[in-house]
């Protein structure tokens, strides 16, 4: 079963590892990418990958997962918002950018261990 749409069209990402897709609705892009095979980091990976589309844009990214990516949760900023979907053994991640205030995700930040 896949949660990316049939009529969404692969695109190139730089940086990702895993395919890329995109899908004109209503004047919006909506971008989609599928981790849920696959281990750390390459979820993590492949959403900060994504992100960079959607950065000062009104488009989506969906992130379809075997669990939320509650690391990556931490680095965003109140700039993206996301919601989760949990879908049969999935979960979908929505991302999106709010245009009316700056990007201050720290994609690049590492994050310390206590």
């Amino acid at each position: 079963m896949s949660l990316i749409p049939s009529e969404a069209s692969k695109i190139e990402v730089a940086g990702a590892t895993v395919d890329f897709f995109k899908l004109e609705e209503d004047g919006q892009s909506i971008y989609y990418f599928d981790t849920s095979k696959c281990g750390p980091p390459e979820p993590m990976v492949n959403a900060m990958c994504g992100l960079k589309l959607i950065k000062g844009t009104n488009s989506k990214l969906v992130m379809i997962n075997h669990k939320a990516p509650g690391g990556l949760f931490s680095r965003l900023e109140s700039n993206i918002s996301y919601s989760i979907e949990e879908i049969d053994d999935f979960v979908k991640v929505t991302f999106t950018c709010d245009n009316s205030e700056p990007n201050n995700s720290n994609f690049a930040q590492k994050t310390q261990r206590v």
